[in-house]
């Protein structure tokens, strides 16, 4: 049965987070609310985890998956940018957006599209997230809750316990989730942004 934490949403006890990061590094499943919906996420490179995840969700092999960061500090590592797009994504950060871009060879081939090689880039505006990702180092690898069948994510935390409790490893109850996700926005190919889902983040600023 998944363990239910209650976190704080904008003051997140850190003994609660320790332990929910512990989870993380045994390879372990959880989902946690993010500045637009509830997600779902583990180690990059926990096959295990990942496998689970992708038969939750019923993901196909062209699936793209994205990674949580706390800031773009890692950005090189992932991935590749040109300036004039950093400079957006520096501008847009942190919020509600996921970034398609091209990834690099540190990036485990089967998170990356298959044949575009690009990976999605998210640094989320919530308190909770950033907390995770502060004691645990690293980036996540996080998809959002939806699941097979339904038109919106998952957001009572009290729904998503009684439906995941065998199926995950922790659930971080952190209130009432969103129903709209981020907004998705390629810079792949260098020529500029090209909008490819709207979602909670603005588009505005973005041209």
């Amino acid at each position: 049965m998944s363990k239910v934490l209650h976190i704080h949403p904008e003051t997140p006890q850190p003994r609660l987070i320790r332990e929910a990061v512990e989870v993380i590094r045994r390879g372990g499943l959880i989902v946690y609310p993010t500045d637009t919906t509830y997600a779902i996420g583990c180690a990059v490179g926990e096959k295990s985890a990942l496998d689970r995840l992708i038969r939750l969700r019923r993901l196909d092999k062209k699936h793209e998956f994205t990674l949580l960061c706390a800031d773009l500090s890692v950005l090189s590592t992932y991935a590749k940018v040109a300036n004039t797009d950093y400079r957006l994504l520096k501008a847009q950060t942190p919020g509600a957006y996921t970034w398609i871009l091209r990834g690099t060879t540190e990036v485990p081939r089967r998170l990356m599209h298959p044949k575009k090689r690009t990976i999605g880039i998210r640094v989320p505006d919530n308190a909770i997230c950033q907390a995770l990702l502060a004691e645990y180092g690293e980036p996540l690898m996080t998809s959002t809750l939806l699941l097979p069948g339904d038109e919106y994510p998952l957001s009572d935390p009290i729904d998503i316990a009684n439906m995941l409790e065998h199926q995950v490893d922790l659930i971080i109850d952190g209130g009432f989730g969103g129903l709209e996700e981020t907004s998705v926005i390629s810079l792949a190919d260098g020529n500029g942004p090209e909008i490819l889902r709207k979602g909670a983040g603005p588009l505005d600023e973005i041209y």
